[in-house]
C-alpha cells in the first residue's frame, strides 16, 4: 500500500500536479492538510479536477486558510493556531497521496514546521524539484533534512526543461530513485495527468518489485 507525502523544494515547483499524478496513477485517496489561499481555487479543487479514475476519494481540509501566506501566518490572520493533535491521517483503506505546504521547514505554527507534521504522519516521501538559480542547494538541503529525521524518500520528481548535468550531479550525490520527469506543459489537463500517470503507475510497479 502506498501512503506518500509530497513535498517541494520550494514554493511552486509543481507539487499538486505530482500530487494529481500520483493519485490518478495509483486511483489513490487525496488529503491537503493545510490549504492557505481559497482563490482561485485550491489545491485539493485542481488535483480533483485533473483525476479521472471514479475510486479516489477526496479527503476534507483541516484546515481552510484564506490568506495565501505562509500557515502559520494565515492562521494567525483568523486568531488560530495549528497543533500537531490536529492532525490524523483519514480512515482509509485505499493508496493515499497527502500534499503539504510549500517547503519541508514551512512553518505551520510556532515550533510547528511541515517536516514536524511528516514525521508525526510517518508516509514515504516524494520530493519534487524545478531547476532555477539555486535549485541544487535547496534539493540537497530538502534530501539531506529528510534523511536527518529518519523519512523514506520514495522518489525526486524533476520538473520543467531538462537540466542534465544538475539532475546527474543531485542523483550521483544522493543516490535517491529518480521518478519519471514532468516536461513543461502548455496546458495542464486531465489528459496529460493520465498520461504521466501510466508512466508513475509503471515505476512504483517496477520500485516495488
Amino acid at each position: 500500500m502506498e501512503r506518500l507525502f509530497i513535498t517541494g523544494i520550494g514554493t511552486d515547483v509543481g507539487k499538486t500536479l505530482v500530487a494529481a499524478i500520483l493519485t490518478e496513477a495509483l486511483q489513490a485517496d487525496y488529503w491537503k492538510p493545510v490549504q492557505a489561499g481559497l482563490t482561485p481555487a485550491t489545491d485539493a479543487g485542481t488535483v480533483r479536477s485533473l483525476v479521472q479514475n471514479p475510486v479516489s476519494r477526496f479527503w476534507p481540509e483541516r484546515y481552510r486558510l484564506q490568506l495565501p501566506a505562509s500557515p502559520h501566518a494565515a492562521a494567525a490572520a483568523e486568531s488560530l493556531t495549528l497543533r500537531p493533535e490536529d492532525f490524523e491521517l483519514p480512515e482509509t483503506t485505499n493508496h493515499l497521496v497527502v500534499e503539504g505546504a510549500g517547503g519541508l521547514l514551512v512553518p505551520l505554527a510556532p515550533g510547528f514546521l511541515v517536516a514536524d507534521l511528516m514525521q508525526q504522519l510517518a508516509l514515504d516521501v516524494v520530493v519534487v524539484s524545478r531547476n532555477y538559480l539555486g535549485s541544487i542547494n535547496h534539493t540537497l538541503l530538502t534530501l539531506e533534512a529528510l534523511h536527518a529525521r529518519g523519512l523514506r524518500v520514495r522518489g525526486l520528481v524533476f520538473n520543467g526543461e531538462p537540466t542534465p548535468a544538475t539532475e546527474s550531479f543531485i542523483r550521483e550525490h544522493t543516490g535517491v530513485p529518480i521518478m519519471p520527469r514532468l516536461r513543461p506543459e502548455t496546458d495542464v489537463s486531465p489528459a496529460v495527468v493520465s498520461r504521466y500517470a501510466a508512466e508513475f503507475r509503471a515505476w512504483l510497479e517496477n520500485s516495488a518489485s
